[in-house]
């Protein structure tokens, strides 16, 4: 399957989530430490951790951005070290960008900026701006890393001018590409998900349990509950798949209709 803005050769350098991508973008997420937050959880700060209570009362809208930063400051007080050392003053500006920083060096997923809040006791609005002081920093010190807005989130990324010296270090020369039974997979998953396998086996006509095993193992879908009226397991995309396409959502997935001009002639339950 191919469109003008995800070629299917696009998709098949999808094949390792942790290896930079062939031709293109060829950034790539700074991986360092294997801390990866919660889908909808708060990220824990590297130092000190924040009251729970604090947190929860925050994500529930019982605390306003104000607030919230009041409620830290007088275990903020009593405590000028964290394990011996002594502890960042965040109210710094520049401090605060490189604490963020820091947090989006080791994640292995996209951090929301209301994450970010609660894990360093800061309100929203401040950790928005910082997010915006280290992407202006990065870019005037031409710096390696770029600071990107992908899958809902914020997450540290190669540039892609030095696509090519980061795919030689990764891969020295070795790809693992998507086979076209993998690409055409894949493609039926991202635009009917959720989606059962035998669904995703009638529409392509082969049996796919192999190919789902393969896509499920390099990240690139997860299983994601049960179809209601079969019982059977339905899969989705993940947000490996939105990164490396360099999509928001799915929702910005092109349409279909564009690349089938007979579209009024086909069943289009099998699309």
């Amino acid at each position: 399957m191919s469109h003008p803005d995800a070629a299917p050769h696009e998709l098949a350098d999808l094949g390792d989530p942790h290896a930079a991508p062939e031709g293109g973008d060829m950034s790539a997420p700074v991986d360092a430490a294997p801390i990866a937050p919660e889908a909808d959880a708060p990220v824990a700060s590297a130092g000190e951790p924040f009251e729970p209570a604090s947190a929860d009362a925050f994500q529930q809208g019982d605390l306003g951005e104000g607030d919230l930063a009041v409620a830290g400051s007088s275990e903020r007080e009593d405590r000028t070290e964290i394990d011996g050392l002594p502890r960042p003053d965040l109210d710094d500006p520049q401090v605060l960008v490189a604490a963020i920083e820091a947090i989006l060096f080791v994640v292995e997923a996209p951090v929301t900026g209301a994450q970010l809040a609660v894990a360093l006791q800061r309100p929203t609005s401040e950790v928005d701006d910082a997010l915006a002081r280290l992407a202006g920093q990065l870019d005037e010190r031409g710096s390696g890393l770029e600071l990107r807005s992908v899958a809902g989130g914020h997450r540290l990324f190669t540039r892609p001018i030095l696509s090519s010296v980061v795919e030689a270090f990764l891969l020295e020369g070795q790809r693992s590409k998507l086979s076209q039974a993998a690409l055409e997979t894949l493609a039926v998953v991202a635009y009917r998900q959720p989606v059962t396998r035998a669904r995703i086996s009638a529409i392509r006509g082969v049996n796919v349990d192999g190919v789902v095993r393969t896509l499920v193992t390099r990240g690139l879908i997860v299983e994601a509950g049960s179809d209601p009226d079969t019982g059977g397991g339905v899969y989705r995309t993940t947000e490996v798949f939105l990164e490396r396409l360099g999509l928001d959502s799915i929702s910005e997935l092109p349409s279909l209709a564009p690349l089938l001009p007979e579209l009024d002639m086909l069943e289009t339950d099998e699309l």
